[in-house]
């Protein structure tokens, strides 16, 4: 864990100094390499790129104790044992700089107990910081003040955590687990109890508390396996040991099974067999009464299907609870018993149900946090139902629903969210940082942010502003994907802010844009009307030059996916901000066609520019296996190595500040008078022996049957346009030249029979057809 935020903070050009013990021999650094190293095999993988790998500087306590005097900020990572970290405490303290922050990332040890190890002084400035795993991917972090934390470093914390990290930040008391494990791995102790109770098999839960709830795809119990079964049953014993009077501590016990599994060194995940193995292809699942793993194929009943199919929380509820199916008894139990605990823990643990509901989100994955659930499914007749569950003795019967929830219809308002520590509302954190998110992540029943004012919406696009001439466009399209509306509104937009605004920024939720209508391309394919399909790669060229050549400074706020068209909106975009989780790639081969709204045109003329010596023969290679292999980038500063962003475009953090980091951009560059290039430059392109050294890299794939003949002839079709057609090498063309070409090569792959049997199939099944 220590690794993985060490990676992170590299990722974020904050460079850290990474301690590991020191190991026997000659090199003292060789377990702290190790764990370096390590890095580079986790998948996901926890750097933005290969090269922030190198901005890890190793250390060890034995040689290097003296390093920690130029840190602003130490966090230890160790395991959680308090013991340990005491005497860890103890020997890095008066290394620590006087004014440097030092904090634990403990995951529910008692940030106060550690506190006393440490000098006065260092107290002041001590806190936990909880990252949640892993730690480049999830959004939470709580922050833990102690009573002797100065509160000025907290806010100097939320603030980097926020910005720099990209983080969601929410401060916690020091509680066993805090907020998020402590309702988090309750929830799925609650899941355990109620599976062993109903007897129903673990992957009949996990298909049942995953996405069909709201609930990550991990569900219940992969999600133990991920998080590591030895990891889960150490944070339950935590709750065990540190909550006996609590009124649910019976359900702070690891099951038999997990005892059984954690003694044989099954731990999940990280040694391939925990609740689940595989056998070949095959994936397994424990069966507990067999003590032995069976074929896993678990199911959902019809009856569950349907009442889940409902849109409205409150007949949901209320049909599970009515249900004499287990599985229905299964996920009202599991809602209700969620329900009840955060009730009565809420003052405990936090300060509002924004807290709750915001920590889940972030720390657990799910949709809506447990008090939102509640909300939406209608406070009061909730609460009835709980309380004649509790007096039936099918709730915990030891403790009533807090008085408080019978006097109010809700915890989340316009003006706030409720304190049950102080009975009033709670507004959001006000620190300056969160000026910087217009439109920040909110929970039900919040007020939201308004959305500016309308200059014009259509099927296709909504464009507006907020009263400082910067004109937003955002597509209204499923997935954003970029049929005619949006392309056509696209140029209406365009249009408008070279008239009436002095910048035009594309922003919307992610993702960014999935690329062209795929069902529209296919209707028209298979009615016969080339001439309508041509006519919309024409129009998705004459849409992309338009954003590269605009009057005013065009600008793309980038989060999430952006493939294909979205890929080539991004190239032709004057300035890109994109968050770092944004993943770029012209994914066209998977459906049998090749880039055509301007991509093969753009990487063409780059290759030149990155080309050393004048030999862009390298450069063009590596775009031609890149765009042949549909390769997506793995983060924001992924996709400017691969060249899909320029060295002025700009990577932030926190998605939420996405559209402010934009619209400062383009007013930049507005009020320093950045116009386009008066007429296109011409490209001086590799040419016919260009094209036949690309296609040579294909043959023996073919040879070998690693493509098929419609593969290459696809690959074949990007090789000539990267290379300029058959024509001498170093021929000057331009982007007319390589537009004509990238469009009659997708246009006459549209007209095979191969092609439209990959779209259809992608459109059916989500999933690439190699035909």
């Amino acid at each position: 864990m220590g690794a993985q935020i060490a990676a992170h903070l590299a990722n974020a050009n904050v460079q850290p100094i990474l301690f590991e013990l020191a190991a026997e021999g000659k090199d003292k650094n060789a377990n702290v390499k190790k764990a370096i190293d390590g890095l580079a095999k986790l998948e996901p993988s926890p750097l933005a790129t290969k090269a922030a790998l190198a901005q890890i500087i190793p250390a060890n306590y034995d040689e290097h104790l003296g390093l920690l005097a130029e840190c602003d900020l130490v966090i230890e990572a160790i395991s959680e044992r308090m013991d340990w970290k005491k005497a860890l405490f103890e020997k890095v303290a008066p290394h620590i700089a006087p004014g440097a922050i030092f904090a634990s990332n403990t995951s529910g040890l008692s940030i106060t107990e550690m506190s006393k190890t440490l000098p006065a002084a260092l107290r002041k400035r001590f806190c936990g910081i909880h990252f949640f795993n892993p730690p480049r991917y999830m959004r939470l972090v709580e922050l833990v003040p102690t009573p002797d934390t100065d509160p000025a470093i907290l806010d100097q914390l939320e603030t980097f955590l926020t910005t720099t990290l990209g983080k969601g930040v929410i401060r916690a008391k020091d509680t066993p687990n805090f907020i998020a494990n402590r309702v988090g791995v309750f929830s799925m102790l609650a899941a355990m109890h109620h599976t062993q109770r109903l007897n129903l098999g673990f992957d009949e839960v996990d298909a049942l508390t995953g996405p069909a709830i709201g609930r990550a795809k991990s569900a219940t119990y992969r999600t133990a396996d991920v998080v590591g079964l030895d990891t889960m049953a150490h944070v339950v014993k935590t709750m065990g040991d540190t909550l006996p009077a609590d009124p649910w501590a019976a359900f702070y016990r690891a099951p038999e099974w997990l005892a059984q599994l954690i003694a044989k060194g099954a731990l999940g995940q990280k040694t391939k067999a925990g609740v689940y193995t595989k056998k070949g292809k095959d994936i397994l699942v424990l069966d507990v009464g067999k003590k032995d793993y069976r074929a896993s194929a678990g199911t959902m009943a019809e009856e569950v299907q349907a009442i889940l199919k409902d849109k409205n929380p409150g007949d949901q509820l209320a049909k599970l609870r009515a249900s004499s199916n287990p599985q229905a008894q299964f996920l009202w139990a599991i809602f209700r018993d969620l329900f009840h605990y955060s009730a009565v823990h809420l003052a405990e643990i936090a300060g509002s149900a924004r807290d709750v509901d915001l920590a889940i989100r972030w720390g657990f994955g799910w949709s809506r946090g447990p008090f939102e659930l509640w909300q939406a499914a209608g406070w009061k007749r909730v609460a009835e139902w709980i309380t004649e569950d509790i007096a039936a003795g099918k709730a915990m019967a030891s403790v009533a629903l807090p008085k408080w929830v019978s006097e109010r219809d809700g915890v989340h308002t316009p003006e706030g969210s409720y304190s049950a520590e102080t009975g009033k509302l709670v507004p959001r954190p006000a620190l300056p940082v969160y000026a910087r998110q217009l439109f920040p992540e909110t929970v039900l029943g919040e007020k939201q942010a308004d959305r500016g004012t309308t200059v014009f919406e259509d099927d296709g696009v909504r464009m507006w502003h907020q009263g400082d001439r910067i004109a937003i466009v955002s597509f209204k399209s499923k997935m954003h994907s970029l049929g005619e509306e949006v392309l056509k509104g696209l140029n209406r937009a365009i249009d408008e802010a070279e008239k009436n605004f002095d910048a035009l920024v594309i922003w919307h939720e992610a993702p960014f844009a999935v690329g062209a209508n795929l069902k529209s391309a296919l209707e028209a394919l298979k009615a016969g009307k080339l001439e309508d399909f041509e006519k919309m790669v024409a129009l998705f060229q004459q849409t992309s030059q338009r954003l590269k050549y605009s009057l005013v400074p065009t600008v793309a706020a980038v989060e999430g996916m952006a493939l294909g068209g979205g890929a080539e909106f991004v190239m032709h975009s004057q300035r890109v901000v994109a968050a770092l989780e944004s993943y770029v790639g012209l994914v066209e081969v998977g459906v049998g066609l090749l880039p055509a709204g301007g991509g093969l045109k753009e990487f063409a003329g780059r290759a030149q520019a990155w080309a050393k010596g004048g030999d862009a023969t390298a450069e063009i290679q590596r775009v031609f296996k890149m765009v042949a292999m549909a390769e997506v980038s793995k983060s924001a500063e992924n996709a400017r190595e691969m060249g899909f962003l320029k060295p002025s475009d700009v990577v932030v953090f926190h998605p939420a500040e996405l559209l402010h980091v934009a619209k400062a951009e383009a007013r930049a560059m507005a009020a320093s008078g950045v116009r386009p290039p008066l007429a296109p430059a011409q490209v001086a392109v590799l040419g016919d022996t260009g094209a036949a050294t690309l296609k040579m890299l294909l043959v023996n794939m073919k040879e070998g049957g690693f493509i098929s003949d419609h593969d290459y002839d696809i690959s074949s079709r990007i090789a000539e346009i990267l290379t300029g057609g058959p024509i001498e090498p170093g021929s000057l063309v331009d982007e007319k030249w390589l537009l004509d070409l990238e469009r009659r090569h997708f246009v006459e792959l549209g007209g095979t029979e191969k092609t439209q049997q990959r779209i259809e199939h992608m459109l059916k099944t989500g999933k690439p057809l190699r035909n």
